[in-house]
């Protein structure tokens, strides 16, 4: 038979492996009737404690989980880089894992490194589970006493520490900064209307044009698909020449490189006839032709300040809750005038 576990107890009762754990050490947090339902199911069940796994939980392994969506975008490879470069700096190693944009995958990658295996986790959703809004894992990681700091895509009803990127006014200063080099028919393309950061994007594009005086138009508006990126270019070419555009604000590179193409086959001159600007800061953008104006989102310095806030609390330099918010920054390049 398995051998039955915290966890199976917490589930067959439908409480958090926290209060599990306070009922078999008779803590006076609990009521005497949760204790004395939970004590004789895990004595019928022959339940006996993993002394190694608690050993482990209750020392320091100077190791942080890293949990990433995918590594196929420069701006995750960034933060990774400054979470190592100030988790070295501090004398803690990481593990990292990738979470593939799966659910699964990141309940299977919590369940896993929660045996004592790190001291906390840095964390940016998966796509499914953020369409799913279910955060029990992480809840019940945080109920067990291991902290989580949120990074870029985070669950807003968490009580946990968070760093985000303020997409909001980054959208509205880029759409105000083409408004002043005479743009009048700006439009948004979002690759990730699905994601809260995409949402805080678009809301930052409309008050863009409110602030500077312009009408919002919806046919100036597109969302597409992330996995339909091969056909961005075929999307993208009726879009523009329907609607006249002398200007685009894309969620991301690959975008961006699609808006350019299909300028340059309607016949638009980059950047006299059309502009283009993404968020991100990556490889495409510095080897782009013309090279892109980008709204940088400072990855490195948001995996560093991620790091610096998970290690402080597991080192009691602080115990309160936190959000941290990277301001962004515009880079210009040759693709906007």
């Amino acid at each position: 038979m398995k051998k039955l576990t915290i966890k199976d107890i917490a589930k067959e009762f439908k409480v958090s492996i926290s209060t599990v754990s306070k009922a078999l050490n008779d803590s006076y947090e609990i009521s005497e009737a949760t204790k004395s339902k939970i004590q004789k199911y895990a004595k019928e069940n022959n339940y006996k404690p993993n002394f190694n796994a608690l050993s482990l939980k209750n020392r320091s392994t100077k190791t942080i989980g890293i949990i990433i969506p995918t590594m196929l975008k420069y701006f995750f490879a960034q933060v990774f880089k400054g979470i190592e470069k100030t988790a070295l700096e501090r004398g803690y190693k990481v593990i990292a894992c990738i979470s593939n944009e799966s659910y699964t995958k990141e309940v299977e990658i919590i369940e896993m490194l929660s045996n004592g295996s790190i001291d906390g986790f840095i964390v940016s959703l998966a796509k499914e589970t953020e369409l799913k809004g279910d955060f029990k894992h992480l809840q019940e990681a945080i109920d067990n006493d291991t902290p989580i700091v949120m990074f870029d895509r985070v669950a807003q009803t968490l009580a946990c520490d968070k760093v985000i990127t303020d997409d909001f006014n980054g959208a509205q200063n880029t759409v105000a900064t083409l408004y002043k080099s005479g743009h009048k028919k700006i439009a948004f393309v979002s690759t990730m209307s699905d994601y809260h950061i995409g949402e805080q994007r678009f809301l930052g594009y409309k008050k863009g044009l409110e602030s500077v005086g312009l009408p919002y138009d919806e046919n100036l508006v597109i969302n597409i698909f992330e996995s339909d990126y091969k056909k961005y270019e075929s999307i993208l070419l009726p879009f523009l020449q329907k609607n006249n555009i002398d200007s685009i604000i894309t969620t991301g590179e690959s975008a961006a490189i699609a808006a350019m193409k299909a300028g340059l086959k309607s016949g638009l001159e980059i950047p006299k006839d059309f502009s283009v600007i993404a968020f991100s800061n990556g490889i495409l953008a510095r080897h782009s032709s013309p090279k892109m104006t980008t709204i940088s989102q400072h990855g490195e310095q948001m995996g560093e300040t991620a790091a610096k806030i998970l290690i402080d609390k597991l080192e009691k330099k602080h115990t309160e809750i936190v959000t941290k918010v990277i301001t962004t920054d515009l880079v210009i390049r040759d693709s906007t005038r």
